[in-house]
């Protein structure tokens, strides 16, 4: 793996040039235009600080940005992970949620070491589209308090809306004011000002400036609070030890960032690749995740993950190779330096419009209304029910529910089973130099799969023929496979005709299904005549009988 990154390397910077550093250098910048408004929302709704954020957004920058799977993915703070990590803050601390994060780079490095990156493929679009929009909901809902400046508990977002109950609930007009100013300067921006300078990033700087304005001493609203010139918050493990107390309760939360952080960044990965055309090394990506993560933690910085929107950021404003990350981290290291004293005076109700906006924007639309549109059923359910689950449960749960769903209605859409019980085609077999009527004969057309889940449904069809029936056929060429319960039903059904004096011929055999009857000896046990290659050599075989029996 290190001769292939080395490798890789050489091949993203073969003819590096000043002109090439220029572009990289300014689309880093763009980049932290982006980032740091959004590190500093997520540092804090994460159940941390917006200097946490803020450190995330760096370490992950140099580190996992440096040895990231291609050369345009960027890592920071998202939103989807701060869902994650508010309920966990609520229940064991921040030191807790530094803990699971630095599990997690564990458990990232393990996944990538047995190419557990593969499973990603496996989850289904609309399974990811129903979580990324659980995710959204429960950001915009934990954006209440800071929005609204209250107070609420609970672990989690639907205990904090009942908590209100006990707690009453009194708006502070002045943060409403400040967040609904950024939710609004952010919908009316212009999309061509957006893309040279974030309606994000003019939004705070707008009401920022007005909070200093008219609330010189910081006692109107909320603030983001001191930011330290440091790249180590009072909370880092370094500082403070690891939560060995909660070690074993905090597994399975971090099994969840670490499962977000594998399907976050490889979906990334997959799409930006395609921007960039570019193919990202999923081993890899995993790799610089679960290192990444195992060092931000450390130093106080909550868990990373590859962030769509600011790679996409990447690509679009010229950036060239990893050098991107690298100098968007450098870019907001001089601000926490240069400008961190102004950053503290930011409304958190600023920072909560900020992300209610992007809580909007993290929904697939587009992807919604089509599996909406298209009244796929299964594809609904899908959605709907991973949705549920990430605002009522957890992230692992809503995807084991999402995913289980999924193959439990594939199971019952597969198990369809369609059995056409037809008369002798007379004009057709004509054609085939066979004369007779065989109104006596039946053909039975079999498709779908026969396994326990239909089992019955043939039997019952052959109980129903009539009593003058001599011959039949039964066609298994639409049958795609089959499983032991089900050759033992056509075992019954075959011995049922046959002990009713009707001859039974089996016809159109795929391979696959063939290997399952010779496992289970059905030749041998039926007789080899019984079994042909179509209908015509059934219904030859027939006429052979009936030339015979004339001939006695």
């Amino acid at each position: 793996m290190i001769k292939k990154y080395i490798n890789d390397l050489r091949t993203e910077f073969s003819g590096y040039n000043a002109k090439t550093l220029s572009k990289d250098i300014m689309a880093g910048l763009t980049v932290a235009a982006v980032a740091l408004p959004l590190a500093l929302a997520f540092g804090v709704s994460s159940g941390a600080d917006a200097a946490a954020g803020l450190i995330t957004a760096i370490i992950a920058g140099i580190v996992i940005g440096g040895l990231g799977g291609a050369s345009y993915q960027l890592s920071g703070p998202t939103g989807a992970m701060s869902a994650i990590l508010l309920s966990l803050s609520a229940t064991y601390g921040i030191n807790g949620v530094l803990t699971a994060g630095l599990i997690s780079g564990i458990i990232l490095l393990i996944a990538a070491f047995i190419k557990a990156g593969k499973l990603v493929s496996f989850i289904p679009s609309a399974v990811i589209t129903g979580f990324t929009s659980g995710i959204a909901v429960i950001i915009a809902l934990g954006q209440i308090d800071n929005f609204f400046g209250t107070i609420s508990h609970g672990a989690n977002v639907i205990e904090k809306l009942l908590s209100y109950a006990q707690l009453g609930f009194s708006p502070n007009l002045w943060a409403v004011l400040f967040g609904s100013l950024v939710i609004l300067i952010m919908i009316l921006y212009p999309k061509k000002l957006n893309a040279v300078f974030p309606s994000s990033l003019a939004s705070i700087i707008i009401v920022l400036i007005i909070n200093m304005i008219i609330n010189p001493d910081g006692t109107l609203v909320a603030e983001v609070g001191s930011i330290p010139k440091s790249f180590m918050t009072d909370k880092a493990l370094i500082k403070n030890g690891i939560d060995f107390s909660n070690i074993t309760s905090l597994i399975t939360p971090a099994i969840s960032i670490a499962i977000l952080g594998m399907i976050e960044s490889l979906l990334c990965g997959a799409s930006a690749g395609k921007m960039k055309g570019e193919k990202l090394d999923a081993q890899r990506e995993l790799v610089a995740q679960g290192i990444g993560n195992i060092i931000i933690p450390l130093f106080g910085g909550v868990p990373a993950t590859a962030a769509i929107a600011r790679t996409s950021v990447a690509i679009k404003s010229g950036g060239v190779t990893r050098l991107v990350s690298i100098f968007h981290s450098i870019t907001l290291i001089l601000s926490m330096f240069l400008l961190g004293g102004v950053m503290s005076r930011i409304p958190l109700s600023a920072l909560a419009g900020v992300l209610i906006m992007t809580a909007w924007r993290m929904n697939e639309f587009a992807e919604i209304k089509h599996i909406f549109k298209s009244k796929f059923k299964t594809e609904i359910a899908q959605f709907i029910i991973t949705m549920v689950a990430t605002v009522i449960f957890d992230l692992t749960t809503a995807i084991v529910c999402g995913v289980v769903l999924s193959m439990l209605l594939f199971i019952i859409k597969s198990s369809d089973l369609t059995i056409d019980v037809n008369d002798v085609d007379t004009e057709k077999t004509s054609q085939q130099g066979i004369k007779g009527s065989y109104k006596y004969t039946k053909l039975v057309y079999i498709q779908g799969p026969l396994f326990f889940g239909n089992q019955g449904k043939l039997e019952e069809t052959i109980k129903g023929f009539d009593d003058d029936v001599l011959d039949v056929i039964i066609s298994l060429r639409a049958v795609p496979l089959i499983d032991t319960g089900a050759i033992n039903e056509l075992k019954t059904v075959y011995d049922y005709l046959t002990g009713k004096g009707i001859s039974v011929i089996f016809c159109g055999i795929n391979p696959s299904v063939k290997k399952m009857l010779d496992r289970a000896d059905f030749e041998n046990k039926i007789g080899n005549e019984a079994i042909v290659s179509d209908v015509i050599a059934a219904i030859h075989m027939i006429e052979k009988k009936v030339f015979i029996n004339d001939e006695i």
